[in-house]
């Protein structure tokens, strides 16, 4: 019986689903997957410093002052407005890289417009969609939405190198526009439609966030879950900002061709893909602490194993893989904790403090980043520190509750956490 609810709920909702995936895909995170193809292109071109070049992970600070605000927004106007706004943005700023005349602060200015509106493409909109519509396969759901932009990164990222080669960058940031529009025109057409089931008792498309109180707000700011939560996005994000522009920069330091290194970051979002099955199904079977801590102290042999003086195509791609399987379940296990600790009427506003949390990570990183270059000019030292991080961030997870207990096995009846 079960099972038969367990998959209804993807039979009823997958429009949305589909929706939601290719929008979060085809959105800001984009960049997560392509600034490492393009990173030596524009250096090579406009003679950039590396070390400044990683300073770029710092450009995500000027999200976190409107974060908040777009989580708010979000749950009172719903998905579909929501991400409408972003999309009506994050094209643009890719075609505007496409123009850019060689200043390094222009594309720092583009990339930070791509951040303030990007966020509205991202887990902050998606998410709350997810967790509205699935219960029993809540965590299943969400590895399904968030494997969007690690399947697209891996179909995409050959492509976007090629054109690269051939073609130039300018080029290449031209397609990913024309691709990102695409994404925003299918994502704002899906998502938040009412399913037709036929059903007279299915409830709204979406619960729209009610109003909230200081009191009820500083209660959720102080429960120990989410400054846990927070916490541990916060660690496990550090490192991002190897993955998200610096990894093929990496590699090419550890001795792989230009060539091999791409195909070793189109591996890492394949890694992505499987690691966020691999803890969906888990998260909707056992304790997500456990989860948490099992998956997420894997990038540290990761890590590691790039520290290393490993020069064999063979073991720098066995790091990337490994490194891509756990960094695929800490977006799942953050939103999954959140969505069954708090009142999901607020869901975006709760959510956008994690988000938040991940944007200070990158900049923290590519700030620690920057200085570890710059006194060593290798990227080993920071390597080892992200290896460290990860682990305090898989053992806040770890806290947020005890390890042994059981999984829910009944949906809510209206769909919605208990509220604190």
């Amino acid at each position: 019986m079960h099972n038969v609810a367990y998959f209804r709920e993807f039979r009823v909702n997958w429009p949305m689903l589909l929706g939601a995936m290719l929008g979060l895909a085809l959105g800001s995170a984009l960049n997560h997957y392509m600034t490492n193809l393009f990173a030596p292109a524009l250096i090579a071109e406009f003679g950039w410093d590396k070390a400044q070049f990683a300073l770029v992970g710092t450009l995500g600070l000027a999200s976190m002052v409107v974060v908040p605000f777009w989580g708010r927004f979000t749950d009172r106007y719903g998905a579909r407005i929501a991400a409408g706004t972003g999309f009506a943005v994050v094209p643009l700023t890719f075609f505007a890289f496409s123009l850019m005349r060689g200043d390094i602060y222009e594309f720092f200015a583009i990339t930070v417009v791509q951040h303030l509106f990007g966020v509205l493409t991202t887990t902050l909109v998606f998410s709350r969609v997810i967790v509205q519509r699935f219960d029993l396969a809540r965590g299943m759901a969400l590895s399904v939405l968030m494997s969007g932009a690690p399947l697209v990164g891996a179909a995409v990222v050959p492509l976007v190198g090629e054109v690269i080669e051939a073609e130039g960058w300018r080029a290449a940031y031209r397609l990913l526009a024309l691709l990102s529009a695409i994404g925003g025109i299918v994502a704002v057409t899906l998502v938040g439609r009412r399913p037709r089931t036929g059903s007279a008792t299915d409830e709204p498309a979406e619960h729209k966030a009610r109003a909230i109180g200081r009191a009820e707000f500083v209660a959720i700011l102080r429960h120990p879950s989410f400054l846990l939560i927070v916490a541990g996005m916060f660690f496990c994000n550090v490192p991002q900002v190897i993955v998200s522009s610096q990894l093929k920069l990496v590699l090419i330091e550890s001795g792989a061709a230009s060539q091999l290194a791409t195909w070793i970051v189109s591996l890492y979002a394949v890694g992505v893909v499987v690691g966020r099955f691999l803890s969906g199904i888990a998260l909707d079977r056992i304790s997500p602490q456990i989860v948490a801590l099992a998956a997420l102290g894997l990038p540290a042999i990761g890590f590691m194993i790039l520290a290393s003086p490993a020069e064999q195509g063979w073991l720098l791609a066995a790091a990337v893989l490994l490194v891509g399987l756990a960094q695929g379940a800490e977006g799942d296990i953050g939103a999954y904790l959140t969505s069954r600790t708090f009142d999901l009427t607020h869901f975006s506003l709760i959510y956008s403090f994690l988000i938040a949390s991940m944007g200070l990570a990158t900049a923290f990183g590519s700030i620690v980043l920057s200085m570890t270059l710059g006194a060593t000019a290798r990227f080993d030292m920071f390597l080892i520190i992200a290896a460290a991080l990860t682990i305090v961030g898989a053992l806040c997870f770890f806290m947020t509750g005890r390890g042994d207990q059981p999984p829910r096995l009944e949906p809510d009846a209206q769909r919605i956490a208990p509220a604190i």
